[in-house]
């Protein structure tokens, strides 16, 4: 089936509409996040909505959530460096902790005046990951708020942009292949200077006369499950959903929402684990050979 042409405005109105929506029921910095390093350069404003990160050559910054989740819809909106970002790396994502520890990844990698961010997106299980996907955005998501969203639950991993599906990563421990479900992980997002690597492989650096930087987080929600403190996490565990929903228990792609992937990864995926053959000659990872969606 030919998929329709998506016009940028549809795309600003579906943007427009997710900001108001995720307004509604936000959470609030105040109370639900606590600085990792950086110090000052951890600002929160308008009475806990928004939060910002500095970058200078000094250090870098970040926050963390207080509490721990397992499984759920973690959105979080985000207005990144304009101008020449090279070198940094902004990030968003969920992590337990220890040397086995699961990851889902959101990591925005910087570049020159003019060109576009690079969004890397990964999976860790068990202290293993090498599940890289990466895009350009079809927006510039330096002059705007932007969603983003990880829906975890215990069948597939589902990474979303302005509610736009560009990613699932399901559960093939079937097949033998590990899949976060049993580490409760917290939310993290952190600010800093990667230029070893960040920006076309290292080979562009931070431009340090333009610091100190500055990136914007607002609408931090969670519908999921917090792990409770002296409880087993599952059976412990309270819910953050108001409504008492939970559609992200059991979160799919429908008709919709497997053609908007695809358009996604046919106009704007620049990396798939999943096709380098180069990495590996003795064959693709396992999973690779499954269903996508």
């Amino acid at each position: 089936m030919k998929m329709k042409s998506i016009t940028c405005s549809n795309w600003l109105k579906l943007s427009v509409f997710m900001t108001l929506l995720l307004a509604t029921s936000a959470g609030n910095f105040y109370q639900d996040a606590v600085t990792t390093f950086g110090d000052q350069r951890v600002k929160i404003a308008e009475g806990g909505r928004l939060l910002s990160l500095s970058l200078d050559k000094s250090s870098g910054s970040g926050f963390q959530s207080k509490n721990e989740y397992l499984f759920g819809r973690f959105d979080m909106q985000l207005k990144l460096v304009p101008g020449n970002s090279a070198g940094t790396v902004t990030t968003f994502y969920l992590s337990s902790v220890g040397q086995g520890h699961d990851e889902i990844d959101f990591e925005f990698l910087g570049n020159a005046s003019g060109q576009p961010y690079t969004l890397h997106t990964n999976v860790y299980s068990q202290g293993k990951g090498d599940k890289e996907q990466q895009f350009k955005l079809w927006f510039d998501p330096t002059t705007f708020f932007h969603t983003y969203t990880m829906v975890w639950n215990s069948q597939r991993i589902i990474f979303l942009v302005d509610n736009i599906p560009i990613r699932v990563y399901n559960n093939h421990e079937a097949i033998g292949v590990p899949f976060p479900k049993n580490q409760p992980m917290r939310v993290y997002c952190s600010f800093w200077n990667a230029d070893d690597w960040a920006t076309q492989g290292g080979q562009v650096k931070t431009d340090w006369a333009n610091a100190p930087f500055t990136v914007y987080y607002r609408n931090f929600n969670v519908k999921g499950d917090v792990c409770v403190p002296g409880s087993p996490c599952g059976s412990g565990s309270k819910s953050t959903d108001s409504l008492n929903t939970q559609e992200w228990e059991t979160q799919g792609l429908d008709g919709k929402g497997r053609n908007r992937i695809r358009w996604v990864q046919q106009k704007h995926m620049i990396y798939n684990y999943c096709a380098d053959r180069k990495r590996y000659p003795q064959g693709l990872p396992v999973e690779c050979k499954r269903p996508r969606f």
